[in-house]
């Protein structure tokens, strides 16, 4: 059985991106959302193996949306995400109970490996 995943971001082109490098793995990508708002409501009804969520976003930040989710159902595994002038929002993510974080732009190994530690 695959994996189920759910992405997060507020840009529809690296939403895009990163479907089209799950495409030939068994990394399924069962919804997206494109803020916080809509994110809790659509991981909460997925009911994802994992999470890749922005951080910076409008509505609801990630860390937000990461707090609530992870009281919804705290077994999802998070992976936040955001681009480099972000990190310090990197111990913030940790701390709001993501697993890891990946700093934007990264390579598709990069993601699909952070993808599998998840749930490994």
């Amino acid at each position: 059985m695959g994996i189920k995943l759910v992405i997060v971001d507020d840009a529809p082109f690296i939403r895009e991106v990163m479907r089209n490098i799950f495409l030939t793995t068994d990394i399924e990508v069962v919804g997206e959302a494109e803020d916080g708002e809509e994110a809790v409501s659509v991981v909460l009804e997925l009911n994802p193996d994992v999470v890749i969520m922005d951080i910076v976003m409008p509505k609801k930040s990630g860390i937000d949306a990461t707090q609530e989710i992870l009281q919804g159902n705290p077994d999802i595994k998070i992976i936040a995400c955001s681009t480099a002038d972000q990190e310090h929002m990197m111990l913030k993510a940790l701390e709001a109970g993501c697993c890891s974080f990946l700093v934007k732009p990264f390579k598709a190994k990069d993601l699909e490996q952070a993808v599998r530690l998840a749930v490994n």
